[in-house]
Parts: structure tokens; C-alpha cells; sequence
């Protein structure tokens, strides 16, 4: 880890060297750390400051300053700041994101936020590039994952002023559980196609899950553990579907899913049916049948909605070219325009 250590404050007098032992005990709770001293050629010579840093400890002068170092009245009354080094350019979002983070120079909205509060925008820009994708526009994916980077950035920056784990410990976790899940890539294993992939990726998942319950005390593991509760509804039937799946509580084909909607569809009928529950086991009914026959629930639901909104938008643009007011119609008139709108939509291809 690479600390920054900048001065910041504008009236500080150039040459005044007042705030170099504050700034030396602060690199000496840092521990070995590379640290970076930063704006000095605005407050006093670098060769001075160069001079008098610890054994193995490396000055230089990098761009800008940043957060407030926390727990140090001292140096907040100077205005020093800190960040990880500007070197590559997820490091100016880093910087960005600390900035933006500052007790004494952030924005107030970025400082307000927590993990919860965060979390919701986090799951809607995972939407947005979504929609990029499913649009085939690339500008757009990229300005998407962009802003889905960011919410990273925004979480493991809290999570840093915690002093739970910062951005790079982030990397560093992903990038060790990519290389363990390919060990034919990255080690001596081997494996016959993707579909074998596909089964020592999830043995490998399993293994995982396995040693989270050791380390809860918990006796054994589910296949059905760290399926998030936070998943759309559609999206989380389905993985707990194919979780289940994998230890043969399956149907062998899709034809007894048929059957399985239709009896959903009679218990939903019935007399004092409990309704709620009933309409649940029927779209749970109907997750499983778009499985077995190979479409995601969620994707094909996304793409029904797609099209209610572009026919219904051309029967309200019907009903004015033809001077009814659609509140107004018959139920009748409405299917009429509704069969239109369907009828131009399939002869445009």
C-alpha cells in the first residue's frame, strides 16, 4: 500500500517546516508503508523533507491532496491529506472518491452515505448496464460500467474508513478466487470442455462454502447458501432452483413442468384457495418450466414488458390519430386498437 501525505493548507508559509514532525510521527503509525509526500515544493524544499524521512521510507511529489488523515488533530489543523498514489487510472477514481469523502472538503451527500443507503444504486447502475448490453450500445456500456465501478469504489472507500479492507484488498480477493476456480489455466489441472469447467467451477464454489460454515461453527453447508436475499425475486427462484438441481431434485424434462403449472393453476381456482401463496407457487411453477426450457425468467419477463410498452404506446397514439379519448373507450374499442398495433408490429418484422 502506497500512503500520500500532502499539505493542503493555502496560508501555510513557504519554508515553514512546523508540521514535518506531525507528519513523521503520523508515517511512523502507518508502519511499513512506502508513503508519498506530496505538494511540498509549495511549503518547503523537498531535499529537506527527503533528509529527514525514516530509513526505507521513499519521498516524492505527486499531483494533489485529499482526505483528512483521521484521529490526528494536528495534522487536520494543517490540512493534511492522503490518498493512494495516482500511478494508474483507477487510482485518480480512488483519489476522486476519498476527495469526495473528506470530513473537511468533501461533498456533503458523498459523506452522508453509508452502506445501506448505497446499496440500492448499486444494484440499479448493475440494471443500467444490463440495459447497455441488452441495447448493443458500447458507449453506453462503457459510460455503465463506469458508474458500476464507482459504487465499488464507493463501497470498499467506506469500508477503508472502517479499517475493514480497502479497494485493493478488494482486487486482491477477486483476483485470488479467479486463479483458485482455474486451475486449469492458472495451475497443472486440465478439463475436457466448458461443461467440465462448469462442474469444477461449482465444486470449487461449494468447497468455499463449505469453509464459511467451518469458520461459523455452523456442521455442514447448503447448496442453497450465498444465494443473496437481495436477488430480484425471478432471478433468486431460479438459482435456487439450479442449486437444488444439482443434487437431483429435478424434474428430467420439461413436459411434468407443464403439468406442475397447470395443477398451480387449479389450486389457484379453487375454493378458498389461499391466493397469495398460490399465485407464488405458480410463478415459482413457471420460473422452473423457463429453465427447463432454457430461457431466463428474468430476461424474457424484461422483454414481455418491452413489448406491452411499445404496443400500448402505439394504441394511446392510435386512439388520438383517430380522435378517441382512450379512458373513455369500450374495452372492446381498446382490443381493436390493441390488435392493430400487434398486426403493424409483426408486418414491420
Amino acid at each position: 500500500m502506497t500512503w500520500i501525505v500532502g499539505a493542503g493548507h493555502a496560508d501555510f508559509p513557504s519554508g515553514n517546516h512546523a508540521f514535518l514532525p506531525v507528519v513523521l510521527e503520523w508515517v511512523e503509525r502507518l508502519g511499513p508503508r512506502r508513503v508519498v509526500l506530496t505538494h511540498l515544493n509549495h511549503f518547503m524544499d523537498y531535499r529537506t523533507i527527503a533528509g529527514a524521512l525514516p530509513e526505507g521510507i521513499e519521498p516524492g511529489i505527486d499531483g494533489m491532496t485529499f482526505e483528512v488523515l483521521p484521529n490526528s488533530p494536528a495534522l487536520i489543523s494543517h490540512n493534511i491529506h492522503y490518498a493512494i498514489t495516482r500511478s494508474q487510472p483507477v487510482d485518480s477514481l480512488l483519489e476522486i472518491m476519498a476527495t469526495l469523502r473528506a470530513p473537511s472538503i468533501g461533498c456533503p451527500w458523498d459523506i452522508e452515505q453509508s452502506f445501506e443507503t448505497i446499496a440500492p444504486y448499486t444494484v440499479e447502475e448493475a440494471y443500467e448496464v444490463a440495459e447497455a448490453v441488452r441495447s448493443g450500445d458500447l458507449d453506453a456500456l462503457r459510460d455503465e460500467l463506469g458508474d458500476l465501478l464507482f459504487q465499488v469504489v464507493f463501497h470498499a472507500r467506506m469500508a477503508e474508513e472502517r479499517g475493514a479492507f480497502a479497494f485493493g484488498d478488494v482486487v486482491n480477493a477477486v483476483s485470488a478466487k479467479m486463479v483458485a476456480r482455474h486451475p486449469h489455466v492458472f495451475g497443472g489441472a486440465t478439463v475436457a470442455d466448458a461443461d467440465a469447467q462448469t462442474v469444477n467451477w461449482e465444486a470449487q464454489k461449494e468447497r468455499e462454502r463449505q469453509r464459511k460454515a467451518d469458520r461459523a461453527g455452523a456442521p455442514r453447508s447448503s447448496v442453497l447458501d450465498d444465494v443473496p436475499l437481495a436477488l430480484p425475486a425471478l432471478m433468486r427462484a431460479e438459482k435456487l432452483q439450479r442449486r437444488a438441481a444439482r443434487t437431483g431434485f429435478d424434474w428430467p424434462n420439461a413436459a411434468p413442468v407443464f403439468d406442475k403449472v397447470r395443477e398451480e393453476l387449479d389450486e389457484i381456482a379453487a375454493p378458498n384457495a389461499d391466493i397469495p401463496a398460490e399465485l407464488g407457487d405458480l410463478l415459482f411453477s413457471a420460473v422452473n418450466l423457463a429453465r427447463k426450457l432454457g430461457v431466463q425468467p428474468e430476461t424474457v419477463l424484461r422483454d414481455a414488458n418491452a413489448r406491452f410498452e411499445r404496443r400500448f404506446r402505439r394504441v394511446e397514439a392510435l386512439a388520438h390519430d383517430e380522435g378517441t379519448a382512450l379512458p373513455e373507450a369500450p374495452l372492446a374499442e381498446q382490443d381493436r386498437l390493441w390488435d392493430l398495433a400487434k398486426r403493424e408490429e409483426k408486418d414491420a418484422g
